[in-house]
Order: structure tokens, then C-alpha cells, then sequence
């Protein structure tokens, strides 16, 4: 299934991974990930749900051209194997999830020494309301063999990555392919409308509470395995490495987070806030893929002395994040506003970078200078 098709010529136009030297910027490489793929504007952590136009994009490749003859195929240690066009999809119950949504490399850039790749601020996050069959469904009706240990997802977009020529491929256990918490969806729409081509059209996987390299967009094949898959999606990138030669742990599911909408008004260049003295509305999401978020604390001091902000219900949408708010008085000055989440199963952001070779995981809690200026 891993067919890596590893060639060597490949190598002269992608290199192994690295780290950046000391003060190096970021490459014009880097800056062409960064204009294709784009995060979501602070501000619109507003939205209960993100306007697709909003949500952040990460994609591996190109977008593909799915075309008119899209199937879905379900095979490999199945009874009884699937071929499904659109239409046939759409026939079976719909069921639609509000899932948030967040890159594994959110907050690559932040860190120090930082892995040259897409590099992500704090940006890299959405929540949307996705319909679709349930996974399980599909895998029930095919029929899994006695042996089979995982469900492996295969994605129409095709390319190169540290000379691994490839299909986007990432792997799910069985137990979680086929569970119901969270549940797994083979989705079609995004927020009541066909998925946009850079969100996975015609179909893509929603796998709730994990980080997006396991939405596998553009989905095409999904395949049972009786061993585990060792493709390089799964067992190369997308791991917490600390060396090298780490063989690293998996990333899985999302590290706790709060983020706050910036206050005030910004600088066009530096995106420096300002705000006025007084009292100021503070507000913004958490979110953690382990346990609901309990708590959300909010310092306006770098961290020296925090109070908790109010938590909104979560109103029945476990997946999704939570709105908290506050209130800030707001003397002259220069401020580093912080917020950081807890979840149920005590989980915190931490004050110090969490650092890895491949900038994964980075939940650093969100600092922002503000200049409170007299009128």
C-alpha cells in the first residue's frame, strides 16, 4: 500500500528536512507555501462557524482535478468491496458534525530553531459544519476482514516531498475509522454547500479532534490493511521528532488552545494593536482534541498574574471550539495580552515553546503586545 516510489533524481528539487540557521529568514520558498496557503484572520474567530472562505487551506501539493468520473472505491480486506459515484454517496443518512479544524504545523514559525516549511503563526484553524456519511457505515456495509487493523486513505493529489514521490496517503486504526466518538465522516459539504475544490471537492474525511494531516482531502480510496501502514505521510512526517535520527511519536489528535481576537486597531505593516484607556471587551475560541476545555485564563501582564475569562455553553457540539470572553481596564502604556486554555483532562498550553524537529504540536500560548495610547 506505502509504495513510495522513491527516485533519486527527485532529490534536486526536495531536499531533506531542516531547521533554519540563526536569523535566517523566511525563504521565498516559504513565502510561496505561505500565499497558497492561507490561515484565518484573527478576527473572525468571531464566527461561531467559519465562513468557508475564511477557514485555513493547507494543500500538500496541487489541487487536483477530480473531474466528472470521481469514485469512491472500498477495498483491500473487505468482503464485499465499494464503488461509489457522488450520487450514490448523497443516498445514504446524512450526518453533519461542527468539527474544528487546525493544522498540525500551527505555530511552526514561532518556534526557535524553526523547521523551515509552511510557516504558520497561530492562524492556522477553522470550524465548520461538515455533512456526510459516516464512515463506519461504509466500512460495515463493506464487510471487514477478521484481520484487518487499519483503514488507509488515499487522496487524488499527487507530488513530491523529501524526493518521496506520492499520493497523499494517511492511515486511521480500526477502532477509530469505525467508532462513534468522535465520528469519522466522508464528507461532501462544508457549511450547507459542496465542498470548494480547496477544501477536498468532491469529498474528503473529517476525523474529529485530530489534527488536518488525517482529513484527508480529495478522497478517492479507502483501503483496509492487515498491517499497519508505513507510508511516508504516516511514519516520515507528521511525527514529534527531537534528533534526526528520532524515529518520533505519531501526531494524532490536537493539543489544547485559546485564541484571542486582537483588540483594538492594527498597524497596516507590523499588525501592532492599539487600543484606547479604558475598559476593552476581550474575547476568542478554545479548543482541544483530547477533553473539553474547562477553563480559559487571560493575563495582561506577559503571564505575571491571570483571572478567568467566562466560557460559553458548549451547546451539544463537542468537537468544536468554545467562546470565552472578559474584560480588560486599560491604563497608558505598552501590554502583552495572554490567553491559554485547560482541558477535562488537564491538559495546559504551556508558557515555554514545546519544540520539535518538525514544528508540530506548538500550543505556546498567544502573546500580544498592545499600545494603550491617550486620545
Amino acid at each position: 500500500m506505502d509504495d513510495p516510489r522513491t527516485d533519486r533524481p527527485l532529490g534536486a528539487i526536495s531536499g531533506p528536512g531542516r531547521l533554519a540557521g540563526p536569523g535566517e529568514g523566511i525563504s521565498l520558498e516559504e513565502l510561496a507555501l505561505a500565499a497558497r496557503n492561507h490561515g484565518m484572520p484573527l478576527e473572525a474567530l468571531r464566527y461561531e462557524v467559519t465562513p468557508a472562505g475564511l477557514h485555513y487551506i493547507l494543500v500538500h501539493y496541487d489541487i487536483p482535478d477530480t473531474g466528472g468520473d470521481w469514485r469512491l472505491t472500498v477495498g483491500g480486506r473487505v468482503r464485499t468491496p465499494l464503488v461509489l459515484d457522488l450520487a450514490a454517496l448523497k443516498a445514504y443518512p446524512p450526518r453533519t458534525h461542527r468539527v474544528t479544524m487546525e493544522c498540525a504545523g500551527n505555530g511552526r514559525a514561532l518556534l526557535s530553531p524553526r523547521p523551515v516549511s509552511q510557516p504558520w503563526l497561530v492562524e492556522a484553524v477553522g470550524t465548520a459544519e461538515w455533512t456526510g456519511v459516516p464512515l463506519r457505515v461504509l466500512l460495515d456495509e463493506a464487510g471487514p476482514a477478521p484481520d484487518a487493523v487499519e483503514a488507509v486513505f488515499t487522496g487524488a493529489d499527487h507530488g513530491v516531498e523529501r524526493g518521496v514521490e506520492q499520493d497523499y496517503r494517511r492511515s486511521l486504526p480500526l477502532p477509530v475509522a469505525t467508532g462513534d466518538h468522535p465520528e469519522v465522516l466522508v464528507a461532501y459539504a462544508m457549511n450547507g454547500e459542496p465542498l470548494p475544490p480547496q477544501h477536498g471537492h468532491p469529498v474528503r474525511l473529517v476525523v474529529p479532534g485530530w489534527y488536518g494531516m488525517a482529513q484527508v482531502k480529495w478522497l478517492c480510496d479507502i483501503s483496509l490493511t492487515a498491517t499497519p501502514f508505513t507510508g511516508y505521510q504516516q511514519s516520515v512526517a507528521y511525527r514529534y521528532k527531537h534528533s534526526a535520527d528520532d524515529p518520533g511519536e505519531p501526531v494524532t489528535r490536537i493539543e489544547p488552545r485559546a485564541l484571542m481576537v486582537p483588540p483594538g486597531f492594527p498597524d497596516f505593516m507590523s499588525r501592532a494593536r492599539a487600543v484606547r484607556p479604558g475598559r476593552v471587551g476581550l474575547e476568542g475560541r478554545a479548543w482541544s482534541g483530547h477533553a473539553p476545555v474547562v477553563r480559559v485564563e487571560v493575563s495582561a501582564d506577559d503571564g505575571g498574574t491571570w483571572h478567568d475569562a467566562a466560557l460559553d455553553p458548549a451547546e451539544g457540539h463537542p468537537w468544536a471550539w468554545r467562546h470565552w470572553h472578559t474584560a480588560w481596564t486599560a491604563t497608558p502604556g505598552s501590554h502583552v495580552l495572554v490567553v491559554r486554555a485547560t482541558d477535562a483532562d488537564g491538559r495546559t498550553q504551556p508558557l515555554e515553546q514545546p519544540w520539535n524537529r518538525g514544528g508540530f504540536g506548538n500550543n505556546l500560548v498567544q502573546r500580544l503586545v498592545v499600545l494603550c495610547a491617550q486620545e
